[in-house]
């Protein structure tokens, strides 16, 4: 049994690992600020809770004691919102990270994973996209996981901290009701009856992993001595247009689709290799996406 933090375990995937975590036997606490997530979804019998910000350092260091690992969840996550209030970002997402390596060194922590990203961090290149390609974020939130990728590698260098980073992909499943995922999105505009909309002409391309297959890969990490950053995803890309011809064969409807131009920032194409991740901790995503779709929207609809 391991005792593990999860910083922003009250949001979607945070959600679903500290339910796998407590399956699993492991001990959790969760730290989340609740501006998205809510302790309300939380088994609150078997994890303990505390509300606080990673900018708040007092709390944090409370959360901190006694835990084995962390798994660092906690993040401003939207590429748009990042471009239009970058400075929101870095105060979120690069000094919230700086003062969870600090704090978790100054506590003698023995792990840390991280949630880090694929496609904002290297920028538009052939995919399929691996860790060895350059970094050139192309937006603030970006960036802003460089800066974790970099001070994780730092910290276990100078200080000894054992980390990695793992570049999620597209993650979808039930209880993502609040994301700004394009999965989580197109299935409330079906439910409210309005327009989907496209930017640009659908055949830009994503690396959709359901949301069980990420929990079990991050628990795998923690128990694993891999460092640095690790690609998860399905391997396979998706075009937005094939992920439409998904959703009409679980849903079984038909879908009223509208599409605008390109957004500035965004990527056209991604997906990744996942066989460093395969290597290191038994990475092995099983669920189709037709499976993790008809899941989630019988969640979605049952809400």
């Amino acid at each position: 049994m391991s005792r593990v933090l999860i910083t922003g375990g009250a949001g979607f995937i945070g959600r679903h690992l500290a339910d796998h975590l407590v399956a699993a036997g492991d001990e959790v606490t969760v730290i989340d600020n609740e501006s998205l997530g809510s302790r309300e979804h939380l088994d609150l019998g078997a994890v303990r809770f505390v509300h606080g910000d990673l900018r708040d350092r007092d709390t944090l260091a409370r959360a901190l004691e006694g835990q084995d690992a962390v798994v660092h969840l906690a993040a401003d996550t939207r590429v748009m919102d990042s471009i239009e209030n970058p400075a929101h970002n870095f105060d979120n997402n690069v000094v919230g990270t700086f003062n969870l390596l600090e704090l978790s060194r100054e506590a003698g922590i023995g792990r840390i994973v991280a949630a880090s990203t694929g496609g904002a961090i290297l920028g538009e290149v052939e995919p399929p996209v691996h860790e060895e390609m350059a970094p050139h974020p192309t937006s603030p939130y970006g960036a802003s996981k460089l800066m974790l990728e970099g001070y994780l590698s730092a910290y276990a260098s100078s200080f000894g901290l054992s980390g990695c980073a793992l570049r999620f992909s597209n993650i979808y499943g039930p209880r993502s009701f609040h994301k700004g995922s394009v999965v989580a999105h197109f299935f409330k505009q079906i439910l409210s009856g309005d327009p989907l909309v496209v930017y640009g002409d659908g055949g830009q391309a994503r690396d959709f992993l359901f949301v069980g297959d990420l929990v079990a890969a991050i628990r795998a990490a923690v128990g694993s001595s891999a460092e640095g950053a690790y690609q998860l995803g399905s391997g396979t890309p998706t075009t937005v247009n094939e992920l439409l011809d998904a959703m009409r064969r679980v849903t079984g409807l038909e879908l009223d689709v509208v599409y605008e131009d390109f957004r500035a920032g965004e990527i056209l194409r991604t997906w990744c290799a996942i066989d460093k991740a395969r290597d290191a901790f038994g990475f092995d995503p099983g669920t189709p996406l037709d499976e993790g779709l008809r899941r989630t929207w019988e969640w979605f609809r049952a809400q």
